[in-house]
């Protein structure tokens, strides 16, 4: 009797049980599609294994598998790759990477878009997203060009969408074997879906808000348009939101009483968010049609954009696309129409910062964000992960994720949890000793003091054949979703604490 009721009692808690994965090196693949170090990372992806993590994420670099031209792909790095990781028992989180490594955050590889899609940007300028004075980002095609045939007849969303084709035919077998398990779509700069409204590369610094980035001639033309439709010819994008590293307060546009609330001001936020809500949607659209039938999850990201969020204008959500205001949700109509591609996974970073960290100045909510966010996504019923925005190897940062796993603590049904987290990322110095030590006591909690589980069904992830995405939700039913609604409650700390 006794062990049975033990295995009960393990059933129990694997319903709790949060899959984790780590994010690999950016530069594992060169330049020259070569995968470099395959001893050195073999060991570790076993070293890995040791610790007893599911899988591991890997970008998939555009700039890199099309690099010789137009549909000319190389797969075989990537292949030999999938096949390591498949060799070490481990799961892969694939990134269909569509913009340039370099220019972010943590970025110490350069992996530039492809070379002939920047010879077209040398003749047009206008393919990469602007800013009002006119610096381009060659970060990322702008979203204006999403359905402009110029690539050699091509659309932007016609090449993301044969890149994903010919990945899978690529990868069909390791798909089947169920060693990919996740697409994750990029969908803007740093694989996000946003507009690059932060880049280091033309000065930005932490916490300036950032600009808006739709001055390029196919997005003033897509505002004039919209504006004339909406009898206001007369009204013209924003000449008045400040520069990269300014304040909120020190712009009309973001200030007291500012722009933003105005009629004018609200239909541009609405337009500009709207465009890229529609952008992930078009290109996750053609992601599950280039999966249909496999059984993986398609998922998506957005940044965690935590500075300002405390103040009245939440200026740097709002200059990344993200339409966010204590009165009006910018996250939930993501969420919502996320949910039409098969329940796609919505993959939210910052996980690991607490509001006591960051310099009172920048009015930062990195704790109230993560929760407004992941609620958003539970609340239209589709599954959040997510990951740390920066390397921590502390247990104040394992204890901040840990709680945002599983907001609730260990409960009988395993509700609310995150479908997973991606650590990021495997380097030199999460292998010392300590730090490693601590890495493996952190898995451990997240899969609520049990063994490594290899069968998903146990903690409900069970994987099917990708369903057929349902209709394009109307913009009015999308918008319904910005109705703010308080958070799930959320513990005060994890009952599943890593001590060190």
């Amino acid at each position: 009797m006794e062990a049975q009721s033990a295995v009960t009692g393990n059933e129990k808690m694997l319903a709790n049980y949060v899959p984790i994965y780590v994010m690999l090196p950016l530069g594992i693949v060169s330049n020259d599609n070569v995968l470099l170090d395959k001893e050195g990372l073999k060991e570790q992806l076993l070293k890995l294994k040791t610790a007893g993590v599911d899988g591991v994420m890997s970008d998939v670099w555009w700039g890199i598998v099309e690099s010789k031209g137009p549909k000319q792909y190389d797969w075989s790095a990537y292949r030999s790759l999938a096949e390591l990781i498949q060799e070490c028992g481990l799961k892969l989180q694939a990134i269909m990477s569509f913009h340039q490594c370099g220019g972010n955050v943590g970025d110490e590889v350069y992996i530039p878009i492809p070379q002939w899609v920047l010879d077209i940007g040398e003749s047009n300028p206008d393919i990469f997203y602007t800013n009002r004075a006119g610096n381009r980002n060659k970060e990322y095609l702008t979203l204006g060009v999403d359905l402009q045939p110029i690539f050699n007849g091509r659309t932007a969303i016609r090449i993301y969408s044969d890149y994903m084709k010919s990945f899978r035919e690529a990868m069909s077998d390791l798909i089947e074997a169920g060693v990919i398990i996740d697409i994750e779509v990029g969908l803007g700069a740093a694989g996000e879906l946003r507009y690059p409204s932060y880049p280091q590369s033309q000065g930005w610094v932490f916490p300036g808000i950032g600009e808006f980035q739709c001055y390029d001639k196919y997005l003033k033309a897509a505002f004039q348009e919209a504006a004339k439709r909406a009898g206001h010819p007369e009204w013209s994008l924003p000449d008045n939101a400040g520069e990269y590293n300014d304040t909120p307060e020190s712009t009309e546009f973001f200030g007291p009483n500012g722009t933003y609330l105005t009629e004018k001001g609200k239909f541009f936020l609405t337009w500009y968010s709207n465009m890229l809500l529609n952008h992930g949607d078009d290109i996750l659209d053609e992601a599950n049609k280039a999966f249909l039938g496999c059984k993986i999850k398609l998922a998506a990201k957005v940044s965690g954009i935590h500075w300002w969020y405390k103040s009245e204008s939440h200026a740097a959500e709002l200059t990344a696309g993200y339409y966010n205001l204590n009165n009006r949700d910018g996250y939930r109509p993501i969420a919502r129409m996320l949910s039409r591609h098969d329940r796609a996974i919505l993959n939210f970073t910052c996980l690991e910062m607490r509001d006591s960290e960051q310099d009172a100045a920048a009015k930062s909510g990195p704790e109230e964000l993560v929760q407004q966010v992941l609620s958003g996504g539970w609340r239209e019923l589709i599954d959040v992960a997510g990951e740390n925005a920066l390397s921590r190897y502390d247990s104040t940062a394992y204890n901040q994720i840990l709680l945002n796993a599983r907001p609730n603590g260990v409960t009988e049904e395993g509700k609310p949890k995150m479908r997973g987290v991606t650590y990021l990322r495997s380097s030199d110095v999460l292998f010392e000793d300590d730090n490693f030590e601590l890495f493996k006591k952190f898995v451990k909690k997240m899969h609520v003091d049990q063994e490594y589980c290899s069968d998903p069904k146990k903690y409900g992830q069970e994987l099917r054949p990708l369903q057929r995405s349902k209709p394009k939700i109307p913009v009015d039913e999308l918008l319904d979703a910005t109705k703010p609604l308080e958070p799930f409650p959320w513990d005060e700390e994890t009952d599943m604490k890593v001590d060190g």
